[in-house]
């Protein structure tokens, strides 16, 4: 079985789109920096000029952060393991087939039971359907030629 990698955000590899976010990132610290320096005797005075500056150092973190690459979530389904990112700050997880007790689908999520008693939540977007219909065959081969076993689940409201 071959590696196949899903991708669970809209992201765009168009080189412009991420140079403008780098861009727009430093632009944020920039002034986030001059905000900060300008208003320094009145940081005492006004809570909402914090706020202000770390919105902005926040955001600019997070555009720069998206425009090198590093804010894509994704699902890689392996012969031996799945690797997921589903949080665009955290590191990604592996998992191997040793670890995976059980796999349960739900139309809008995946439910990975890991041996030590662990759960691994996957929730989908709404927006990619197709996508998502992709994922889960896949995950039912991998379950199926791994040996695992696998629960189509329906919830009912």
């Amino acid at each position: 079985m071959e590696t196949k990698y899903f991708s669970l955000s809209s992201n765009e590899n168009n080189k412009l789109v991420k140079i403008i976010q780098i861009v727009f990132g430093i632009v944020c610290f920039v002034v986030a920096i001059f905000w900060l320096i300008f208003n320094i005797r009145l940081l005492n005075a006004d809570g909402t000029l914090w706020i202000t500056i770390i919105f902005l150092t926040g955001f600019g973190f997070y555009q720069i952060w998206s425009g090198m690459g590093r804010a894509i979530r994704f699902i890689e389904i392996r012969s031996d393991r799945i690797v997921l990112k589903k949080n665009i700050v955290l590191p990604s997880i592996e998992i191997s087939t040793g670890e995976i007790e059980k796999i349960e689908i739900y139309p809008m999520n995946l439910i990975f039971f890991l041996k030590p008693k662990k759960k691994v939540l996957l929730r989908f977007g709404s927006t990619y359907y197709t996508t998502n219909e992709l994922i889960k065959d896949e995950i039912i081969g991998f379950a199926e030629s791994n040996k695992i076993s696998i629960e189509i689940m329906e919830e009912k409201l």
